[in-house]
């Protein structure tokens, strides 16, 4: 049996820089029926966990470390015995949502997670934030953007730890030299392709965001 994606969708807070917002959140899984790996464990460990089922929860990666997409990682370790990955440039933000908990290992660029036959590259792509990661697997066609590339643009940088000219070099040399098919599954709201946001680099440039 090859690897499958599947997506749950769970809502909660983002608060950086004494600021509050409403998001939806992607989560998403990438497994078989035996064992899956959750990309962003955010807002409700208790849907993930029920997302995850009976099989082996291998991993717990997080493409940065946001509140918003690492609030639900300690409590889903601990119910499911599953390793937190994080890049370490996002300790800092990590330790704000969660001080006294360290993630448990840290992810580094080109390195490869294996979960039922599906190999995640993780290419280290800051902007958003120093260690905002994206999970790239030719195999599945599919790139996993975390808040780094949406659909119309890059994600947001007009906050603390970000930096608007490194996502663009991030995007540019990270991500739109991938095949223009693959598919982009993004950390809030629809998916896109490569290919379909390759051609706005300049407009997003010129626009600032």
């Amino acid at each position: 049996m090859t690897a499958r994606i599947e997506h749950v969708v769970t809502s909660g807070k983002f608060t950086l820089d004494g600021g509050s917002w409403d998001v939806d959140n992607n989560v998403w899984l990438v497994g078989d029926d035996h064992e899956v790996i959750v990309i962003d464990a955010a807002h409700d460990a208790d849907a993930i966990a029920a997302a995850v089922g009976e099989r082996r929860l291998k991993g717990i990666v997080c493409t940065h470390a946001h509140n918003d997409h690492v609030n639900a990682a300690p409590a889903l370790a601990d119910a499911t015995g599953a390793v937190i990955w994080l890049h370490p440039d996002d300790l800092p933000l990590w330790r704000l949502t969660h001080p006294d908990r360290e993630p448990d290992a840290w992810l580094t660029d080109g390195q490869v997670i294996e979960a039922a036959g599906a190999d995640l590259t993780v290419l280290h792509t800051p902007g958003h934030a120093p260690g905002a990661v994206c999970l790239y697997d030719p195999g599945l066609g599919t790139v996993f953007t975390g808040d780094t590339l949406f659909q119309g643009g890059p994600g947001a940088t007009g906050r603390s730890y970000s930096d608007f000219p490194t996502i663009v070099d991030s995007i540019r040399d990270r991500l739109l030299t991938l095949p223009p098919g693959t598919e982009v599954r993004t950390g809030h709201g629809g998916s896109t392709t490569i290919g379909a946001e390759a051609p706005h680099l300049d407009e997003w440039i010129t626009r600032g965001h």
